[in-house]
């Protein structure tokens, strides 16, 4: 069965909702809201990734997310992903029970690497070239999806041979992260690349979402797109939307 993972943007930039849950007691509410909405993991981060932003210290990461984090992980036991590349951030998460740990830097910092398989965590390796985000997002230099499973792979293999066990790896191709417009469409199939692994597809309220030739609900036709071809999680901001007019794929 395919799960939905509702996100949670604690940020006053991100492009869709900055600004929104900058309050805990905002931040927890919507949370609420989004596992009543359907999700199964509601992925809760504290800098926005979106060009242009502006990056936070661990320091400053871990204050806007500990007030919220102290709350919903003994809430929602296992059901809480962080989206951090600070391997600190997830020290500290993990002193208050485990979590789901999802790298947008997929796992470029070999500091992270050795936290996950320490901590032996369930870990989302999302795709990025082995560069600074923004500086991604301005060049997009990958263009050919054998590129990202390539690397993709590469990492994960990496990580079994550290003994993380290859149950606890999704892995996420990163959609918008250092891609052409073109890959980003044919990044929706992904999932059937890789079969051996679990797939994580996010691709909510992303630019190339624009086209026309999509349906006029261009996230949720993505959704029908990315299950059709095994994605085992979509990452989205809609909850409501994707579960009800996804029913039927989600059966």
């Amino acid at each position: 069965m395919v799960k939905l993972v509702g996100i949670l943007n604690i940020t006053p930039d991100s492009f869709s909702d900055g600004g929104l849950y900058n309050e805990p007691a905002a931040a927890v509410s919507q949370a609420d809201r989004l596992f009543d909405e359907g999700a199964s993991l509601v992925d809760i981060g504290a800098e926005s990734t979106r060009p242009n932003a502006v990056a936070l210290t661990d320091s400053e990461e871990w204050e806007r997310l500990e007030p919220v984090l102290r709350v919903l992980i003994p809430k929602y036991p296992g059901k809480i992903s962080l989206d951090s590349y600070h391997p600190s951030t997830i020290l500290k998460a993990f002193e208050i029970a485990p979590v789901i740990v999802n790298d947008v830097t997929g796992l470029n910092n070999p500091r992270m690497v050795e936290t996950v398989c320490n901590l032996k965590a369930i870990v989302i390796i999302s795709h990025l070239p082995n560069m600074p985000i923004q500086q991604a997002h301005k060049t997009q230099p990958v263009s050919r999806v054998d590129q990202v499973k390539d690397e993709l792979l590469e990492k994960a293999k990496l990580l079994q041979n550290k003994g993380l066990p290859r149950d606890n790896i999704i892995l996420d191709p990163g959609i918008g992260f250092g891609k052409t417009p073109e890959l980003n469409k044919e990044l929706l199939k992904f999932a059937e690349l890789v079969p051996e692994y679990d797939v994580m597809i996010g691709y909510s309220r992303k630019r190339f979402l624009g086209d026309q030739r999509m349906e006029t609900e261009p996230n949720i036709e993505a959704g029908r797109i990315a299950i059709a071809h095994g994605a085992k999680y979509l990452r989205v901001h809609d909850l409501k939307s994707h579960a009800k007019i996804l029913a039927n794929e989600l059966r």
